[in-house]
């Protein structure tokens, strides 16, 4: 029953929260997040009031499953965005600027906080300010796919623009794992091979290969119905089974075999979007039972933002320059890397902004710097001041971005009246 009750208050207060911000003409992922802000452990909850909102952090990790089930939805819908068709045309330019703005957010970070340690050694280490190098890389697929749907965008930098924040997964599993090694050797004095690039490498080849098998399999499945809904029934199925199997982890030896998620569930969609010739129509049947799901996933991210790093003083210093030179990175990388593949002009100018929103996979890369025990534990809270940040101003550039770039087009007053029509007459919906 509480699990329920959960639920429901944090779809309702998100739902709401698009309304009461809505004169802001803000997207609807920052209302989510604000809306989970407010009805988490740092607001709302501290009345601990039964039902008005989240009263612990147990209590919004509880909800876990959802996060996870989520996810595994949104990275599905992204491997739909690696149709062969259309990576003939921007396959190439997609991988180059993938790397190369991963590499450079790595980069500009290393630096600043390489510098910053020099400055303030005894707060910030250099083990820290590689490994917070590393998280840079990584950019949250979750917040541009809802910008992306909310306002239908359409155009040369959306078609680049969801397989760049696809690769960055992968791209941010190797660095990490090669700069986490470096940081480990810091710390410890000792290097292991396996773990700097053996496991990293098992896990994508192994995430890839199974979302493979996966979408190979779902694709015979689908011929045995011949209903759409007994077919899309059969996807959403199959997205909750690739995201359980993509927890399973055990170790070979001295090789540690576990897989992405992310990667997974993302494969799953591309072989699935590429064999099956219904992957348009059932694409879209799924994207539609999600849209709930995706409400949900927000607003528990939103309650998940811990507003006690705010408290440390250095942890919001270290934080500012983080976000500043990932941001930087991210955007020069892009412009750099779309310049070289001769992309648009509004494309150069424009994609490095809608990739700077992060949080799922940054926040799973912390898990394994908890390894550095204390100097892990400095890193989370510096990533959660980040994502705090990144995630309540991220969307609202991502619009402006796709805007600029004339991806989002205004709605033509056309459309508004007809809108406006069925609103005061609900008999024109139904075409009396």
């Amino acid at each position: 029953m509480a699990t329920l009750l959960s639920v429901s208050i944090a779809l309702l207060a998100g739902l709401m929260m698009t309304r009461v911000l809505k004169p802001l003409k803000l997207p609807d992922v920052t209302a989510y997040l604000i809306a989970g802000v407010l009805i988490g452990p740092y607001c709302l909850g501290r009345l601990g009031v039964p039902g008005l909102g989240f009263n612990t952090m147990e209590a919004v990790q509880g909800l876990s499953l959802i996060s996870e089930i989520a996810l595994g939805f949104i990275a599905f819908a992204i491997g739909n965005e690696f149709r062969l068709d259309d990576l003939k045309h921007t396959g190439k330019q997609a991988f180059v600027v993938g790397v190369v703005q991963a590499l450079a957010a790595t980069l500009f970070v290393d630096l600043a906080l390489l510098g910053l340690h020099l400055l303030i050694p005894d707060k910030l280490s250099a083990a820290q300010a590689i490994t917070l190098g590393a998280i840079a890389t990584a950019t949250a697929p979750a917040a541009t796919l809802m910008v992306v749907r909310q306002y239908k965008a359409k155009g040369p930098l959306t078609n680049l623009l969801l397989p760049v924040v696809a690769l960055d997964d992968a791209v941010g599993l190797i660095v990490f794992a090669v700069s986490f090694g470096i940081a480990r050797t810091l710390n410890e004095g000792a290097a292991d091979f396996v773990s700097i690039l053996v496991n990293p490498l098992v896990e994508i080849i192994c995430s890839l290969g199974l979302g493979a098998l996966l979408g190979a399999v779902l694709t015979k499945l689908e011929t045995l119905f011949h209903s759409n809904t007994n077919r899309r029934n059969m996807t959403i199925a199959f997205v909750f089974l690739t995201a359980s199997i993509a927890m399973v982890d055990f170790h070979i030896g001295a090789i540690h075999v576990s897989f992405s998620s992310l990667l997974v569930c993302m494969m799953l969609g591309t072989v699935f979007c590429n064999l099956c010739p219904l992957s348009y129509d059932l694409m879209d049947a799924a994207d539609n039972w999600t849209s709930p799901l995706f409400a949900v996933f927000f607003v528990i991210s939103g309650a998940e933002l811990e507003l006690s790093v705010f408290a440390d003083a250095a942890i919001i210093i270290i934080g500012c320059v983080y976000i500043l030179f990932r941001s930087l990175g991210k955007i020069l990388g892009a412009f750099w890397s779309t310049k070289w593949t001769k992309c648009p002009p509004q494309v150069c100018k424009y994609l490095g902004i809608t990739l700077l929103p992060q949080a799922g996979v940054a926040l799973g890369m912390c898990l394994t710097a908890k390894q550095l025990g204390a100097e892990g534990d400095m890193i989370r809270n510096i990533i959660l001041f980040s994502v705090l940040i990144y995630e309540l101003v991220g969307p609202m550039l991502t619009k402006m971005a796709l805007t600029k770039a004339g991806d989002i087009r205004p709605m033509s007053d056309t459309v508004k009246n007809r809108r406006q029509t069925k609103l005061a007459d609900p008999r024109a919906k139904q075409g009396r």
